[in-house]
């Protein structure tokens, strides 16, 4: 993250993604294709479909390190954040998850098997922890959203309900990276360590997911229920 000044419609998207290189993510989570040529955001999200001042708010939100980030100015789009966490959802589950647990099982092998197996339990449980806290929003929280785009309430139920059980995510696996590096006995294999890696991304990657639900997405959906007299 090395840009101060927040990223404007008429930034070139191949320049922020060569001075931002984790946007690249951002940009897949929105279904934005690669090979923009020279166009700058608001084309390509053009191109994309994707609405502009929310894939801005999204990119500013994740390169301000400041947690009490302003929020955006312009009105954001629900439908298109909706989207992105569930594009965000499927590549946590599907992809980044299992490719570090195949790391860990790679880099842990069968030399210290008490351990490596206790490793592999305690991932395993935290995945599981986070696929349950994904599918809440999948099968509670967005429904309920789609409802109020549509006009039409849905049961009782209210975003506050979210955000006062919203958990960090990825607490566990802050711990998961502490007991290796504090307590794996290993003589610093570069297998162990690129998993490492991927663990701290990951790490960081799930913050920043949290970031976005609670700082845009909650009061994105908030004025949305105010909107449609649901409070």
């Amino acid at each position: 993250m090395y840009r101060l000044s927040q990223y404007k419609e008429t930034d070139k998207m191949g320049d922020l993604i060569c001075e931002n290189y984790p946007i690249l993510l951002v940009v897949s989570r929105f279904g934005i294709s690669l090979g923009f040529g020279d166009k700058d955001v608001a084309q390509v999200c053009a191109d994309n479909g994707v609405d502009t001042p929310t894939f801005l708010a999204v990119v500013n939100l994740l390169l301000d390190e400041d947690e009490s980030a302003a929020p955006a100015d312009a009105p954001l789009s629900v439908g298109a954040l909706v989207r992105y966490l569930q594009n965000s959802h499927a590549y946590f589950l599907d992809f980044r998850l299992p490719v570090i647990r195949r790391e860990l099982a790679d880099a842990l092998g069968s030399d210290h098997g008490d351990v490596s197996f206790a490793v592999l339990r305690f991932f395993d449980e935290y995945a599981a922890e986070v696929r349950r806290h994904m599918l809440y929003e999948e099968e509670k929280v967005f429904p309920y959203v789609r409802s109020l785009l549509e006009g039409r309430k849905k049961g009782r139920y209210r975003i506050d309900i979210f955000r006062r059980q919203h958990d960090q995510v990825e607490a566990r696996l802050t711990e998961l990276k502490n007991i290796l590096i504090r307590y794996y006995p290993d003589s610093g294999s570069n297998e162990l360590n690129s998993a490492l890696f991927d663990i701290f991304s990951c790490e960081r990657d799930l913050a920043s997911h949290n970031r976005i639900e609670d700082h845009l997405f909650v009061p994105a959906v908030v004025e949305l229920e105010r909107k449609n007299g649901s409070q």
